[in-house]
């Protein structure tokens, strides 16, 4: 696994074209899969922050929250809405890993409020993660709405 800048020293195109999709609307927009005490899955949504500290996500308590400090494993799926690139997606695999790096918390708190034009709304009880990146899916329809022959796959140690 890797952390984004790892990423986006790896494979610059799939981290460009990722990143891409997730700010899509100026700020990070995605869905955040994790597993549930049960097995099953949960899907969130969330604001990732992609900044030079990495990829991460403020995560309020509650069962997101307790998902991932049980079970860090996680799916991040970002997708375009309006047509005509309605189909057009964007997913990660990899590892949760809760930050308590004052420093980190302080630089992704103010990627945030450059992103948002408002600092993140900081409770006692969150907690930031940083999303480490095992496996990645990039697929793109053409300009006419067909598909490409393949999805862009990446997985870490894999090239």
């Amino acid at each position: 696994m890797v952390n984004w800048t790892a990423f986006e020293d790896l494979a610059p195109a799939l981290a460009g074209a990722g990143r891409k999709q997730l700010y899509q609307w100026e700020i990070g927009l995605a869905f955040l899969a994790t597993v549930r005490p049960d097995g099953g899955p949960r899907v969130h949504p969330v604001c990732p922050v992609i900044g030079a500290d990495g990829l991460h996500i403020l995560v309020v308590p509650g069962p997101k929250q307790a998902d991932l400090r049980r079970d860090p494993r996680y799916g991040l799926h970002s997708e375009t809405c309006p047509p005509p690139r309605h189909d057009d997606g964007f997913y990660l695999t990899g590892r949760a890993r809760e930050v308590t790096d004052a420093d980190v918390c302080r630089r992704v708190n103010e990627q945030f409020a450059a992103e948002r034009k408002q600092p993140m709304p900081w409770g006692e009880n969150d907690a930031l993660f940083e999303l480490t990146i095992e496996r990645c899916l990039l697929m793109l329809t053409e300009p006419d709405g067909t598909f490409p022959k393949g999805p862009t796959v990446w997985k870490a140690g894999h090239g």
